[in-house]
C-alpha cells in the first residue's frame, strides 16, 4: 500500500490504465483523481457565499472568512478544494452568477485547463 501523487489528468490516466481499467472507465474517472486547491484573493463576501454553496453542491468545498456569514466585511479570500470533475461541474453554475463570479469561473477554467 502506498500514497500516490497525481499531478495532472495524464498521471491519473496512467495510474488507472496501469490497474487495467478500461479506456472508457479511465475517461470517466481521471478527473476524479486530480485534486486541486485554489486560493482566490479579494472576493466580494456575497460572491464568496455563492461560491461556497456552489462548491458544496458539487462535492467540493470552499473556505471563506467567518465574516461572510453576516457580511460584516466587504471582501474575503477564498480557498477552493475540489477535484477537476467538481470544478468542471461548478463552472457553468458560476458563469450565471453576479458579483464577479463569471470572471472567477473563466479564470478557473483557464487556470485548471478545463
Amino acid at each position: 500500500m502506498k500514497i500516490i501523487k497525481i499531478n495532472d489528468k495524464k498521471d491519473a490516466e496512467k495510474i488507472l490504465l496501469d490497474v487495467d481499467c478500461t479506456k472508457e472507465g479511465t475517461a470517466m474517472m481521471a478527473e476524479k483523481a486530480v485534486f486541486r486547491v485554489v486560493r482566490i484573493y479579494k472576493v466580494k463576501t456575497k460572491a464568496a457565499n455563492i461560491l461556497k454553496q456552489t462548491m458544496l453542491s458539487k462535492g467540493g468545498d470552499a473556505a471563506v472568512s467567518r465574516y461572510c456569514a453576516d457580511l460584516s466585511k466587504d471582501y474575503t479570500d477564498v480557498v477552493l478544494m475540489a477535484t477537476l470533475k467538481q470544478y468542471r461541474a461548478a463552472i457553468p453554475v458560476l458563469l450565471a452568477q453576479p458579483w464577479g463570479l463569471k470572471q472567477i469561473a473563466n479564470e478557473l477554467k483557464t487556470l485548471l485547463a478545463l
